[in-house]
């Protein structure tokens, strides 16, 4: 059952728009993904090497989600010599663009999202993050320490 897009002229599957629907909120469906088209969605074109810091993980956890998220047609990316930058893929179809939408409002409501956010603006601007990095704390023993012999 195709018929032709108004908008485009083309030829679409009526049946596509739910198996795209389901793609979209799996892609969505992962903590790291969802704080990923936060600061693309706050940031836009976004380097690879700044998002690893701003989520403090690993890059290869990074790269792994956004392929994920690219795969889903989600985002896209820029190659830059070495360097590889992501933004969110323009343009999304509509119900997508209407569910990143209505994701951002609820990240708008997260201290963490926040936090992210103004991690990934400091990284890239590279000034000094106070307040922000955990602090590596030594546990403190309650017994009394014994002299050695």
């Amino acid at each position: 059952m195709a018929r032709t897009d108004s908008h485009s002229g083309k030829k679409t599957s009526r049946n596509k728009l739910l198996p795209q629907m389901a793609a979209f909120l799996r892609a969505c469906a992962d903590q790291t993904r969802l704080r990923l088209i936060n600061l693309l969605a706050a940031e836009g074109e976004v380097c690879v090497c700044h998002l690893v810091d701003a989520l403090n993980t690993n890059q290869p956890k990074v790269s792994r989600h956004l392929a994920y998220l690219k795969r889903a047609g989600l985002v896209t990316d820029r190659k830059d010599g070495l360097w590889v930058h992501y933004r969110l893929a323009e343009p999304l179809a509509n119900h997508a663009r209407q569910l990143v939408e209505c994701i951002n409002s609820c990240f708008a409501e997260s201290p963490e999202m926040r936090r992210d956010v103004v991690k990934l603006r400091a990284v890239r601007t590279a000034q000094p993050i106070v307040g922000i990095t955990r602090s590596r704390r030594r546990a403190v023993s309650t017994k009394s320490a014994r002299p050695r012999r």
